[in-house]
């Protein structure tokens, strides 16, 4: 495999390669960015070979990981359980979400513009055709009930709010924006508050500036810190990264003891609804580790980087894919090693699920507006040549989502502490790959559920049924209004059904004891000429999070 030469100049405080980009945001994003060298170039050649590889890169590295996804869980894979590739199996990124998702994001600003709103990123998501899962079901079933797209990846809407859903969707972000961190930023944080807050929004962030640092930069690390500048240092996944960084410099040999030092410090503060308390984790930034994991071990090696994030697991396709799409940034498509490139041809032109875009397309509509973005910017293009200004790093800000708590049980619900009346059916499920169920079951009217818990915040979950009905939920004998457990994939989807979905849910509560309670109302979800068909209530965890008390 071919390994990388690292070169440098200086970039915005950190070190870049030289032959580059950069630009000063337009004054109508309103963000500061100060010219302080000569302006980077870059051939439109090398754009081309470049942005041909990210998109190549996303479509081997999702490819690559799939057959492992979230089969191992807070465990690393060992590498004789990784699939042999097979240059055929790059078919699979035609239906991966990394991709269809990502490029509905683009087609906005490429019918739009770049002046496209937040409103016109969640009008485009909410009339989307295809299933979801997580922060974008939970986003896109909010946008459907009439929440502004503005509002529905806030924590008091979506629980999945620092999940990893728009990080796995912002490479395309990058790919608009070489050489541009506060332009990537800004766009990431217009697209990503659609469906995520906090740590969910700074994973865009995160993965749009790797992509933007890895057109004028062939060092990983030094990518790497370019989009940690872009963090605002008290969050979170700033502190992850930071201390993946500082761990793999202490272990330069060995990616398995920085990766348990990763699982040690953050391996399970996970709020997803299904991932809270329990092993499955698809927090963003736990999974954004990974993708540094494999840049900082890869050593530049395509190979090796893909390997390395997805034997990290959980995730294990997104993180190999955003980490193959920024390093095949790096490299070029025509430095990406012909033993995973080579399927790419056969289905070049063929469409991505869901979009009007193929292979072919996205590069050059990617081409056309990541020129237009510099000279939006401040630069311009001369005889092949693209200039634009530097832009001094701006960290984002985002509204950070971190004082839920620990997550301090699951109470299921056939647990002697939930007192049911009415007609309940208790059903488990184990079906594999790490997960086991339990279903308290009912649809006639006035089946109730009790339950009395100490903590300060809650999660409701049931699963989300195509004939999912409706109930009425109380706190402390206060009405939380009629939610509804209407799964709106269709019944002839596969992914219909959704499990351990938030119904209600509530932080930031005075501790202390409190009762929840949900009334079963027999009647089916409605809106408009959208019906369930049904009135059932498939009950499952209420998921109790505390404070630790001070020490």
């Amino acid at each position: 495999m071919k390994k990388l030469r690292f070169k440098s100049v200086q970039w915005f405080g950190c070190l870049v390669v030289a032959a580059s980009i950069t630009i000063a945001v337009s004054s109508n994003q309103a963000l500061a960015a100060t010219a302080t060298t000569e302006p980077l170039r870059l051939e439109k050649t090398d754009l081309e070979d470049k942005i041909r590889g990210g998109w190549a890169g996303q479509m081997i590295g999702v490819s690559f990981g799939a057959p492992t996804e979230f089969r191992y869980l807070g465990r690393v894979i060992p590498e004789d359980q990784l699939p042999k590739w097979t240059p055929d199996r790059v078919l699979n990124s035609i239906n991966q979400d990394d991709l269809y998702v990502d490029m509905t994001f683009f087609a906005v600003i490429d019918e739009k513009g770049w002046d496209a709103t937040t409103d016109d990123f969640g009008a485009a998501f909410r009339d989307s055709k295809y299933a979801l899962w997580h922060a974008n079901y939970a986003a896109r079933r909010a946008l459907r009930r009439g929440v502004p797209a503005t509002e529905s990846g806030t924590p008091a809407v979506n629980p999945h709010v620092n999940d990893i859903d728009f990080q796995i969707e912002a490479d395309f972000v990058g790919l608009l924006t070489p050489g541009m961190p506060n332009t990537a930023t800004e766009l990431a944080q217009r697209v990503g508050r659609v469906m995520n807050g906090g740590d969910g929004i700074l994973g865009g962030v995160f993965v749009g500036g790797l992509y933007s640092a890895a057109f004028f930069q062939d060092d990983p690390r030094k990518i790497l810190e370019a989009s940690l500048a872009l963090l605002p240092p008290e969050s979170l996944y700033a502190r992850i990264i930071s201390d993946t960084l500082r761990w793999s410099a202490d272990n330069p040999d060995n990616w398995l003891a920085t990766w348990q030092l990763i699982e040690d410090q953050y391996g399970s503060r996970d709020v997803c609804p299904q991932g809270a308390g329990v092993a499955f984790n698809i927090d963003a930034h736990l999974n954004g580790a990974y993708i540094a994991l494999g840049l900082l071990y890869g050593d530049g090696d395509f190979e090796k980087t893909i390997k390395i994030s997805t034997r990290a697991g959980q995730d294990s396709d997104c993180n190999p894919a955003s980490a193959g799409g920024v390093l095949g940034v790096v490299l070029g498509y025509e430095r990406i090693p012909e033993k995973y490139k080579s399927g790419i041809a056969a289905i070049a032109q063929e469409k991505f699920a869901f979009t009007n875009y193929s292979f072919e397309d996205i590069v050059t509509r990617n081409i056309d507006k990541a020129v237009e973005a510099a000279i939006r910017n401040g630069g311009s293009i001369t005889n092949g040549v693209i200039e634009v200004p530097i832009q001094s790093p701006v960290p984002a800000k985002v509204d950070l989502f971190e004082d839920y708590g620990q997550v301090k049980e699951r109470i299921k619900p056939n647990d002697p502490r939930v007192k049911r009346t009415g007609n309940w059916t208790i059903e488990s499920s184990s079906p594999g790959r790490n997960f086991k169920w339990t279903f308290a079951n009912a649809d006639e009217a006035g089946a109730e559920a009790q339950v009395d818990f100490e903590g300060s915040g809650v999660i409701l979950t049931a699963a989300h049924r195509p004939n999912g009905g409706t109930v009425q939920v109380w706190l402390d004998g206060e009405s939380q209004g009629v939610w509804d457990t209407y799964s709106e994939e269709g019944a002839e989807n596969r992914w219909a059904t959704k499990l351990d979905e938030a119904v209600w849910h509530r932080f930031g509560l005075a501790g202390g004891r409190h009762t929840l309670k949900v009334r079963v109302l027999g009647q089916p979800y409605t809106r408009g000429e959208v019906t369930s068909g049904g009135t059932g209530f498939s009950m499952q965890d209420i998921i109790v999070f505390h404070h630790e008390p001070a020490r």
